[in-house]
């Protein structure tokens, strides 16, 4: 078990504010006939989200990317800079600026790398994760474990926003109101080149894009277009891509999502997702239940130590 999975149990920064003082403590759990491992049982009745999202500070090194995108946590993360030469990051008052050190370092990259490709003078960064990652109180499902960026697909403005423009902005939509296609009056040469320019990066393990942007891809890529196989469309995703790491050599526990085919995926199976089926739903005959929300007992079992330490 590592250090940090065997943390005393004292609640992390930011959880004490939120009113879960731990009563009783982790070895009082234990001692009650509680598994190793498992949650005090204050914080066993909470939701993750709850827990996760009330944290402002990191968790101690080492970095560990633990669990899989959807379902895990971060320890030892990073800070991306809220401005770098060629990068802003955008919504800081969500604290989502997070993420295992390999992740901020292919950012950090990536933003030096595209105004040498395209007419940008650099990125706009959106959501990352948590400072410990785990699910979060709005949104995203994945971000969990520090291996996943949103990237705006509006260029960076060429100035520094303000804190209140970061917030307040909105990113340009790149699909059409009919979901068929990009919008030819925002979409340019350059949007491609720069899902080009993220997808051929090594650690980069996919690139999650709206459909109608994926059909654009795979109409105006030129060259050699084996990089089309790491970008999938997924619902959503119209104002920016959803850059995926593979698990880092350094996190043993962190679990790989299944590997993408090989093909350039611009055939049926693009095809499928602008049928009227997936455009237009219909509802179902009876509401669906609410889903159960994950608790921390659902995550792996390191993920208590790594909420837990100080």
């Amino acid at each position: 078990m590592s250090r940090l999975a065997r943390a005393p149990g004292r609640l992390a920064p930011g959880l004490l504010a939120a009113g879960l003082s731990l009563l009783p403590a982790a070895g009082a759990a234990h001692a009650q006939g509680a598994p190793a491992g498992a949650p005090p049982a204050v914080l066993a009745g909470k939701p993750a989200k709850q827990l996760f999202g009330s944290v402002k500070a990191p968790a101690p090194p080492p970095s560990r990317a633990i669990g899989f995108y959807s379902k895990g946590c971060l320890a030892g993360g990073v800070a991306l800079p809220a401005t770098g030469p060629t990068w802003q990051a955008m919504r800081p008052s969500r604290n989502r600026n997070w993420g295992h050190p390999q992740l901020v370092a292919f950012i950090e990259r990536f933003a030096r790398t595209v105004p040498k490709v395209v007419s940008w003078n650099g990125i706009l960064v959106g959501d990352l994760a948590q400072p410990r990652g785990g699910p979060m109180l709005t949104g995203h499902a994945s971000h969990q474990i520090g291996l996943d960026a949103d990237i705006w697909l509006t260029p960076h403005p060429g100035r520094e926003l303000s804190r209140e423009e970061r917030d307040t902005m909105s990113a340009t939509i790149m699909v059409r109101a009919d979901r068929l296609d990009i919008d030819p009056a925002n979409w340019r040469p350059d949007h491609w080149k720069v899902i080009r320019l993220a997808a051929q990066d090594p650690v980069v393990e996919r690139v999650l894009v709206n459909a109608a942007i994926k059909k654009a891809l795979c109409r105006e890529a030129t060259g050699n277009r084996a990089w089309l196989a790491k970008v999938r469309p997924y619902w959503g995703h119209d104002f920016h891509m959803h850059v995926r790491l593979g698990c880092p050599d350094d996190s043993p526990n962190c679990r790989p999502q299944e590997p993408v085919p090989h093909d350039e995926g611009c055939g049926a199976a693009l095809d499928m997702w602008f049928t009227d089926a997936v455009l237009h739903p219909k509802p179902p005959k009876e509401p669906p239940k609410p889903e159960r929300p994950m608790m921390l007992v659902d995550l792996p079992p390191a993920c208590t130590g790594v909420l837990l330490a100080k």
